[in-house]
């Protein structure tokens, strides 16, 4: 069945939902007795820099899916930052489950548009003003230093199939998923439905990469792509990404933006080497941002 209402949808993303239940351990000592996205990564947290993000971009609820250590989230939290309530979903199970598990944990607690972000994200903040919209998957293209899932993408700037690491893309171009999605209510009814059939079939420990790639072959979800590669972000789930994300963000090496979109962006054409176009934000209405990211 095809997806009747994909792309086009204009119901601004307010809530949000981080996927935090994991262990960390590759961040190990730094996670024995935190959870990952308490690092601190350039004196602030991780978790603080992407609620501040949030806040700025006018985001209103915070869905949290907590496991390793999950007081010291709650505790961080609250009940409330800035103008954005904060909603918790203990996943007990994550210790042997992975993000598959831990999505399906918020499907009873989520009724409404959202964006999906993983814990371990760090990015400039003017790049979220292009996700503030159904549908839409944020991608860049692959670099050296970038491996796991990618996707192709299709003349229409449609994500046309998701691919496994080192997974051949027979010549067409790869782009490396950052793991931030805005998902509209229809597409999270379909992805509700399939998250119960792995869950059902005791596939708990997989990732929910999956449920999207299957969809997106049988046509039950768009997602249009949103280049991620004008401004900095980084995936940290070592101590080596760490120091290379400190690294990236330092002031010497990167300008911290004092801006933040928050009206609904313009696109420009971003011509890439397959000859089509990457959903990238021109300028449109700015808000000054006074606290440092």
């Amino acid at each position: 069945m095809n997806l009747k209402n994909s792309c086009p949808n204009n119901e601004r993303v307010t809530t949000a939902l981080l996927l935090a239940a994991g262990t960390g351990s590759r961040l190990y000592p730094l996670t024995q007795n935190a959870p990952k996205c308490l690092t601190i990564f350039n004196g602030v947290s991780i978790l603080e820099r992407m609620t501040s993000s949030l806040n700025l971009h006018g985001f209103k609820r915070l869905v949290v899916v907590t496991g390793y250590l999950e007081n010291h989230i709650r505790d961080f939290l609250g009940n409330q930052v800035g103008d954005m309530k904060i909603d918790y979903v203990f996943s007990p199970l994550y210790e042997t489950t992975n993000n598959i598990y831990s999505l399906w944990m918020a499907r009873k607690v989520i009724n409404e548009p959202f964006l999906l972000l993983e814990s371990d994200l760090v990015f400039d903040v003017s790049l979220m003003g292009a996700m503030l919209y159904p549908n839409r998957m944020a991608v860049a293209k692959m670099k050296p230093w970038m491996n796991g899932t990618s996707v192709t993408i299709n003349q229409s700037q449609q994500v046309k199939a998701f691919l496994a690491d080192n997974a051949d893309s027979f010549g067409e171009t790869k782009y490396k998923t950052v793991n931030i999605y805005s998902i509209s209510l229809d597409s999270w009814y379909g992805i509700s439905k399939r998250l119960d059939e792995h869950i059902s079939a005791g596939k708990v420990n997989g990732y929910y990469e999956t449920v999207f790639a299957e969809m997106i072959v049988d046509g039950s979800l768009i997602f249009k792509a949103v280049s991620f590669d004008d401004k900095p972000w980084y995936e940290i789930d070592t101590i080596v990404d760490l120091a290379k994300a400190e690294k990236l963000f330092m002031p010497d090496n990167y300008t911290t933006t004092k801006t933040v979109t928050l009206s609904h962006p313009n696109f420009i054409n971003n011509e890439s080497d397959q000859g089509f176009n990457l959903l990238q934000p021109a300028k449109t209405e700015k808000l000054n941002v006074t606290k440092q990211l």
